[in-house]
């Protein structure tokens, strides 16, 4: 289904407002340090990178028994694993250790064994070698073919050959590394040591600070650094790209001062505040996101037209959609590729994944030209790049099983393939949110709307499956994983409003909720229910049977959950300033803050350390108005210079709320890349 541009916010389901009053002209975005966002943690306390120092435990390695020499007589393990492997891959053994032996501890290249389809022979081949050489690391490669298996074998660093500073044992999965059909440029995999003391907790946790990255793309650097796989790292959600943001991360038996070690050598990213826990982060353990927003070039009738857009924002609230990012930002909207897997057709989807599409860059568009008029995997693996994680993972299981495209959208990582389906559940969401507000309006609450249930127990349980079982790096460009970025998918208790309701009334428009199908989730009873069944219907899904016997491809297999119509920004502030360098940056970041003299940035870090916990914070707070000046907030040079206008917002929203719904509600003008770049112009 080919378009020729990305999805429009009507089309995507985002047609209402929460108010009336008219909005003005703003530029989101024009810097990313114009968009700063601080995790939230579960206990309450803002996200920020407030430290370089090392945390106080002390991590005492435990000394491990010397490695066997390689030197020492290998002839009967050498025969025993002729048997096992064959001539040519026992001479090869047999060369790297004489190598080993000749040169000692220095750099001694790796020896890549044949090609082996059998996994179970593959393990047994470890297992032989933690067993007989235990100064040897093997590990499984993958040949540049994208097919063919290979194991690894090398010198372990360090007593005990362990990898990355410590222990011994198999790593895991590399691809195209070694000798001439091989890469042998990246760092071995590593889980940390494994002698790891007892008395200090085998998670690290620091603050991880980024500038115009997304989360993936900086723990990627961090990991290649490291030697550690991004799925060796925990976090609890994705931050935007274009922005400035400060988040929690967690990762395995690593120590401190290797982590710290890697600051002076990263641009754009920096980690601190150190500490070692028992349990690392998972998708989804947060309370929210502090968001600090610069929207430039402010044009509107008067101050009073801004101020009231502001107070009413604050006071009155915004359509809690999922924004465009949801969609993903091609021209191929990602729940097309949901309905298509909805419906069972699996080469229609694979063909809206890998199809030439508007927007994107011109030589990866070239590329899947190429492929689609002939076929060629080969050229097609060999130069689209990495961050094309769903297109690479099906063009090496086509390569593998030609014709097989159901094997080949499995074999994309769980998390993206999955959030496909969610984002076809969060356009119907979408639509239903407006023909409820469209139809009923958003002061009161009517028979048949959902709410959750204030007289029942407060029961709630995550039901997104966020396990990622496969390679930890999505195309977070391209498809939103967490929203802004956590899933939201519950399953609480909720009830249908009835007459008995509405003249207790003990409910407000600030409680009802809507579906987001699944087999455990109940529709409205009133029309709101019909846009689910008769846009599902028009899309040929059907949102109470499974087409086509796959589970995890069918909503009837989710349970589904809940998501409020409405929401209030919590702790709100605003204040007007003026600039007149487009390039200066009007609000400051966690590092402005430690690069003053430590005496003003633990002044100024302290006072921000006092973030109120969000299940305490009224619904019904009133905004702070900064009501600054235009005379007494200027930024940026000369007073020859024109002044422009800019508004600066600050505050907090829950989880799985998109801060770009809030700005939306304020300008009352689309968000869409493509609208705000011609402000810009």
């Amino acid at each position: 289904m080919a378009r020729s541009s990305s999805l429009s916010e009507a089309e995507a389901g985002i047609s209402c407002f929460a108010s009336s009053l008219p909005g003005f002209r703003g530029v989101l975005k024009h810097r990313y340090s114009d968009f700063i966002v601080h995790e939230v943690a579960r206990d309450g306390t803002l996200v920020q990178l407030t430290s370089f120092d090392l945390p106080t435990e002390c991590v005492d390695v435990k000394e491990e028994k010397a490695a066997p020499s390689a030197d020492a007589d290998h002839s009967q393990a050498l025969e025993s694993f002729r048997a096992l492997c064959g001539d040519a891959d026992c001479e090869a053994l047999r060369g790297l250790l004489e190598r080993v032996a000749a040169r000692g501890d220095s750099d001694v290249s790796p020896v890549i064994l044949s090609p082996d389809a059998d996994k179970a022979h593959r393990s047994e081949v470890h297992n032989f070698f933690k067993k007989n050489f235990k100064f040897l690391v093997t590990d499984t490669v993958e040949h540049s073919d994208g097919v063919q298996r290979c194991i690894r074998v090398r010198l372990g660093s360090g007593a005990g050959g362990g990898r990355g500073g410590g222990g011994g044992g198999r790593g895991r999965k590399r691809k195209n590394m070694g000798g001439s059909d091989w890469r042998d440029d990246r760092p071995f995999d590593s889980r940390g040591s494994s002698n790891w003391s007892d008395h200090v907790g085998k998670f690290l946790r620091f603050h991880l600070y980024k500038e115009n990255k997304d989360t993936q793309e900086a723990l990627g650097v961090i990991g290649k650094m490291l030697g550690l796989q991004p799925r060796s790292f925990g976090f609890a959600g994705t931050k935007d790209k274009r922005a400035v943001t400060s988040q929690q991360v967690t990762v395995f038996k690593v120590q401190a001062n290797r982590l710290a070690a890697l600051n002076n050598r990263l641009f754009g990213i920096k980690v601190g505040n150190f500490c070692y826990v028992k349990e690392g982060l998972v998708l989804g353990q947060l309370m929210g996101n502090r968001f600090t927003i610069t929207l430039r070039g402010v044009i509107a009738e008067s101050k009073d037209v801004i101020k009231a857009a502001a107070d009413g924002l604050g006071k009155n609230g915004f359509i809690n959609y999922y924004g465009l990012q949801r969609f993903g930002s091609g021209s191929v909207p990602t729940h097309l590729v949901g309905a298509a897997l909805l419906r069972g057709e699996w080469k229609a989807a694979v063909n809206l994944i890998l199809d030439p599409r508007e927007g994107e860059r011109d030589d990866i568009n070239e590329l899947r030209k190429h492929y689609k008029e002939h076929g060629d995997i080969d050229k097609a693996l060999r130069n689209f790049p990495r961050h094309l994680v769903a297109e690479r993972a099906i063009l090496q299981c086509l390569k593998k099983c030609p014709g097989n495209y159901l094997q080949a959208l499995k074999g994309i990582p769980r998390t993206l393939r999955m959030m496909y389906v969610h984002s076809y559940q969060s356009y119907l969401w979408n639509h239903a949110t407006s023909m409820r507000v469209e139809k009923y309006g958003i002061s009161q609450v009517v028979e048949g709307d959902l709410v959750y249930n204030k007289e029942g127990p407060p029961e709630e349980s995550t039901s997104v499956d966020i396990t990622e079982t496969d390679d930890g790096h999505t195309n977070s460009s391209e498809i939103d994983l967490c929203s802004e970025a956590q899933p939201e998918e519950t399953i609480q208790s909720v009830k249908i409003v009835d007459s008995g309701d509405l003249l207790k009334g003990m409910y407000t428009f600030d409680d009802v909720v809507l579906p987001l199908p699944g087999s455990q989730a109940i529709f409205p009873g009133n029309a709101v229910a019909e846009i689910y069944h008769g846009m599902a219907k028009k899309d040929g899904i059907s949102l109470t049977e499974n087409a086509h016997g796959v589970k995890e491809f069918s909503i009837t297999s989710m349970k589904g959950g809940y998501r409020r119509v409405f929401q209030r920004p919590i702790d709100f502030q605003w204040e007007l300033v003026t600039y007149t360098d487009e390039s200066s940056s009007l609000a400051e970041t966690d590092l402005d803050v430690l690069s003053r003299t430590p005496k003003e940035a633990n002044e100024l870090v302290t006072s921000n350390q006092s973030q109120d916990k969000l299940e305490k914070a009224s619904d019904t707070s009133m905004p702070t108005n900064g009501s600054g000046s235009l005379e007494n907030k200027p930024t940026g040079s000369p007073d020859t210079a024109p002044r422009k206008l800019a508004i600066r917002l600050a505050f907090t929203l829950p989880a799985s709320c998109y801060a770009t719904m809030a700005i939306r509600e304020l300008l009352k003008t689309s968000t869409s890349v493509a609208y705000q770049k011609t402000l810009s112009c």
